[in-house]
């Protein structure tokens, strides 16, 4: 379930919201191109679907129980994607 509170996770800046409904939303990172697709049957339960491009099917990625919580995920997801499918180090990341 989608709702205002939830909302305020996704940046305009960072997504572009592509559709939303009551238990569906997908998003599509402007630093990446990616498409997420993250469906809420229920309070509490999201699970985020994945897809580099329009044209790809979308493939399961994990579960999170909040927004704010994917939002996290799909942003630690690009810095690995732009970081050539390379996670950085914690020393790296803390140079930043």
């Amino acid at each position: 379930m989608f709702n205002a509170e939830d909302m305020k996770w996704v940046d305009t800046k960072y997504f572009t919201i592509i559709a939303r409904d009551d238990c569906d939303l997908t998003i599509r990172s402007n630093n990446t191109g990616h498409y997420w697709y993250l469906h809420s049957p229920v309070q509490g339960v999201l699970v985020l679907f994945h897809r580099h491009s329009g044209n790809d099917p979308y493939h399961y990625q994990r579960r999170e129980s909040t927004v704010h919580t994917a939002v996290r995920y799909i942003r630690k997801h690009d810095r690995f994607q732009m970081n050539g499918r390379r996670w950085t180090s914690k020393k790296e990341r803390c140079a930043v």
